[in-house]
């Protein structure tokens, strides 16, 4: 995390924007996995007004790292002039416009949510998190009975999010 020198005006305003949210409803569901998520539109119809409220704004800018790779960086930003930001890795599962453009939108969504501290109404990536299954058994999740992603693939999944 980066920040301005002071972040208390910030801290105050986030911590009263906090008190005022409620879980953010999920609204989309993912037909791979068959797990219900919040898209962005709803995020920003849910947290929009009370961000304004509280004198606070969200700026999200795509740059590289040294090594070429892209990063999302979410900066939150309050009228006081202080600022918070935090960066994350997008790394696409091909390298086409359409992948690119997909795990933008899940960094966007991941990261929105982690800087202001907002849920969706029910986790159930922590809930599949808690009790992970075989990589043989996620490789043929149901799609006609044939592999949606190999178990290779699988590893690699679980051991980047290890």
């Amino acid at each position: 995390m980066n920040k301005s020198e002071s972040i208390t005006e910030l801290a105050k305003a986030l911590s009263n924007f906090q008190g005022k949210m409620t879980a953010v409803k999920k609204d989309a569901t993912n037909p791979f996995y068959k797990s219900k998520y919040a898209t962005l539109d709803t995020i920003w119809e849910t947290i929009r007004k009370s961000l304004s409220e509280n004198g606070l704004c969200i700026a999200q800018t795509m740059n590289l790292t040294p090594d070429s790779k892209s990063v999302l960086e979410t900066t939150l930003y309050h009228t006081s002039g202080e600022w918070i930001s935090g960066t994350q890795l997008v790394n696409p599962t091909k390298d086409d416009p359409q992948s690119l453009g997909s795990a933008i939108s899940y960094a966007r969504r991941y990261s929105l949510s982690a800087i202001l501290g907002i849920v969706a109404d029910e986790d159930d990536d922590a809930n599949i998190a808690t009790k992970p299954e075989a990589p043989e058994r996620i490789a043929r999740a149901e799609t006609k009975g044939e592999p949606t992603m190999s178990v290779a693939q699988t590893e690699k999944i679980f051991a980047l999010v290890k």
